[in-house]
């Protein structure tokens, strides 16, 4: 399980240094891809495989179902550590999430969530009056 919040800066050339307690559970190898709200999610090997049948097996007669695999898959990559505990980011994972220089990388339970500074601030911002709501709402499933 993924949780913290940590702040990182990525460089010029799209590398960013993925904390050590991360690393820890994503390995030396794991998939980065398109995430939702603007992020990048980020997925050990075993979590994005298990991911990967699930989204396998939704219909493809249905256009939301192609459309979702379509843009879950198409960005999705392989990222590696390197010596220094970097990773390269590609460039259309960058310029899907607006990283730029400061970053922000979160655990969220079953993956890693990878921010620019400024979409986080300003999820956090839009998201907070609501998370009581929530709350109450997921008390229907028993938390």
């Amino acid at each position: 399980m993924f949780m913290g919040e940590y702040q990182h800066a990525i460089d010029p050339k799209g590398r960013l240094f993925m904390p050590a307690r991360l690393r820890e559970s994503l390995g030396e190898a794991f998939v980065a891809t398109k995430g939702l709200d603007g992020c990048l999610f980020v997925y050990p090997k075993e979590e994005w495989k298990r991911l990967e049948e699930k989204l396998k097996a939704l219909p493809f007669t249905r256009a939301d179902a192609r459309a979702f695999q379509r843009f879950f898959f198409s960005g999705a990559g392989e990222c590696e550590v390197d010596k220094q505990g970097r990773i390269l980011v590609p460039a259309h994972l960058r310029e899907h999430a607006a990283l730029e220089k400061d970053v922000v990388i979160i655990g969220a339970g079953a993956r890693v969530e990878i921010w620019s500074q400024e979409r986080w601030r300003e999820y956090n911002e839009k998201a907070a009056p609501s998370y009581e709501e929530v709350a109450e709402k997921l008390i229907d499933f028993d938390l």
